[in-house]
């Protein structure tokens, strides 16, 4: 018998973390329209926003990650086995635990008035959509645009959301 999919969800499994000695696994008789998960936030206070890669295939990117997790639930996300790192797994954890970085802003800002390198673009979400659904509460992309305006340091984005029609304002200029 093949289980209903859980509607607005691309993993249709919670999956183990493989950091994790324990799992917890639902009943087999469970109807997955009855356990499907809700979203849920979790804030981290991270010590620097901006993060250095120096990737062989890209060389050096510098990106900002306001959000880890993303409820759009693409199945071929290549962001998913970070969820790992962060405690939870790459199924429907990655999809429905959404951690909010709040200090992005604040952060963002004492590094461009520190900053005396070479100027280039910062990736705004190179490991999660940086308009995913939780961006309309939150609303931290906004801020950083505000920020990147100011400090008139370029900025480059990834995203599949129409919400960043709503910066038009913004990303104008």
């Amino acid at each position: 018998m093949i289980s209903p999919r859980i509607k607005g969800r691309g993993a249709q499994a919670i999956l183990p973390n493989k950091f994790e000695n324990l799992y917890l696994d639902k009943d087999p008789g469970d109807d997955p329209a009855d356990t499907a998960p809700q979203t849920q936030y979790f804030k981290e206070t991270p010590k620097n926003i901006v993060s250095k890669s120096e990737s062989p295939d890209l060389g050096v990117m510098h990106s900002i990650n306001p959000y880890q997790g993303c409820e759009h639930g693409c199945v071929y996300c290549y962001a998913r086995n970070s969820h790992n790192y962060w405690g939870f797994g790459s199924g429907m954890d990655f999809e429905s635990k959404i951690i909010v970085k709040p200090t992005a802003p604040q952060l963002l800002e004492n590094y461009l008035c520190k900053f005396s390198g070479e100027v280039t673009p910062i990736v705004l979400s190179g490991n999660t959509d940086c308009y995913q659904p939780a961006e309309r509460k939150f609303q931290l992309t906004r801020k950083l645009l505000h920020l990147f305006y100011r400090y008139r340091h370029p900025v480059t984005m990834i995203t599949k959301n129409s919400l960043i029609l709503r910066d038009l304002d913004i990303l104008k200029n």
